[in-house]
């Protein structure tokens, strides 16, 4: 299948209508029939966890993931324990809210040592996975690009994250593929193939030329250079038949209303993906 002719595997990532309340934004994807959504969990600390799940369960909305656990290194032993704390709690809102995907944002180093904090990384996984996987949770390791590796991720190419992700059970750890982090990597296929069976998300956008804003500057579906459609094939080619998130920080479109854009994200879906 080359296209798509349905959107039954699409999904709202909350960021990219990050002006829409949980509420909304569930009433928004009711509106316009998609199916899915990927809550974050600034969103769900809003009304808390019992109101948010009061909401999901009483709308139909399939949960594809909860945003975002990680963030393990630190400087201190405390500070180690206070980053997987709250890990475990990103855990019990997960199961709570019926995802089965914790998406990892793994963190920066806590000091120059980029290596100690890739460490830590590990140790951090290691130390949530019986946690986790007590309550149903998969552990989705998602690699960013590298210009993000000294403020948010030490864990930068999907090859980084495949091997990370192989010190565990599969049934446990995989990985999350976002276009937008993985699609100048010359090796990018082989590292999708390699994922085989440990794919636990795919993430969308595009990468607008020139890029206006390193956080901020996604795009999109269609608005840029990014191979949508090829790269889908390749991650369904590595069983991956999930959902499919549309994450999108970009302040224009979140200054846009949300109906608009969940129409205009549901036609780029179809056209370019």
């Amino acid at each position: 299948m080359n296209h798509f002719n349905s959107i039954d595997r699409l999904s709202l990532n909350q960021i990219t209508t990050e002006k829409w309340s949980l509420k909304e934004a569930v009433d928004g994807c009711l509106r316009a029939d998609v199916p899915w959504m990927a809550l974050w969990r600034h969103k769900i600390s809003e009304i808390g966890l019992r109101e948010s799940k009061n909401i999901i369960k009483g709308s139909g909305i399939k949960i594809s993931s909860v945003c975002r656990g990680g963030m393990f290194p630190a400087t201190t032993a405390k500070l180690r324990q206070v980053a997987i704390d709250d890990n475990k709690r990103a855990v019990d809102e997960a199961a709570e809210l019926g995802a089965e995907v914790l998406v990892l944002v793994c963190g920066p180093s806590a000091g120059k040592d980029i290596s100690e904090g890739r460490k830590m990384v590990e140790e951090g996984i290691e130390e949530l996975v019986p946690y986790a996987e007590e309550r149903g949770i998969k552990l989705g390791i998602e690699p960013l690009h590298p210009m993000y590796a000294a403020e948010r991720s030490v864990i930068v190419s999907l090859s980084e994250a495949v091997t990370l992700s192989e010190k565990f059970q599969a049934k446990q750890v995989g990985v999350v593929v976002d276009v937008f982090h993985v699609w100048w990597d010359h090796d990018l296929y082989n590292q999708i193939n390699r994922a085989k069976g440990r794919i636990l998300g795919f993430h969308i956008s595009d990468w607008i030329v020139p890029t206006p804003d390193m956080l901020m500057g996604r795009g999109m579906m269609g608005d840029g250079v990014i191979e949508l459609r090829r790269i889908r094939q390749a991650v369904e080619k590595a069983g991956y038949g999930g959902p499919i998130e549309v994450e999108i920080f970009n302040q224009k479109i979140w200054d846009t209303p949300g109906d608009e854009v969940l129409a205009l994200m549901k036609e780029r879906y179809l056209e370019h993906v």
